[in-house]
């Protein structure tokens, strides 16, 4: 047994409306819309963005994705159009920038991520 990929979900109010932003935000459209309710973003093989419209728990999703190059990836991000945030320093080499989906949704970048510190 194992698992075989990973969904994160961002709940939103509006399909269609979070649907232009996320891929204003990723430079690219969805992968996939298996449903009016869902739009899929495949993020890496085995690991996907959900967009789902719930709008009684629109706005309270956190999503974290790690970057190759932080600064690269916020420039790209910004040259899209959308508003970013400073780029914090955490520990041991972590930096983190977030933005926010159209209902409040965060989405944070994280560079210098590793699996062991």
């Amino acid at each position: 047994m194992r698992i075989e990929h990973v969904l994160a979900v961002a709940t939103v109010s509006s399909v269609e409306r979070s649907a232009r932003w996320y891929e204003q935000l990723f430079g690219r459209p969805p992968d996939n819309r298996p449903m009016d309710t869902l739009v899929e973003w495949r993020l890496t093989d085995a690991g996907w963005l959900q967009v789902f419209h719930d709008p009684d728990h629109a706005g309270s999703s956190f999503v974290n994705l790690t970057v190759d190059d932080l600064d690269a990836w916020m420039a790209a991000v910004a040259s899209r159009g959308i508003d970013t945030g400073a780029v914090a320093e955490a520990t041991r080499g972590v930096r983190l920038s977030s933005v926010s989906d159209p209902d409040g949704n965060t989405v944070t970048f994280i560079g210098g991520f590793r699996a062991v510190y």
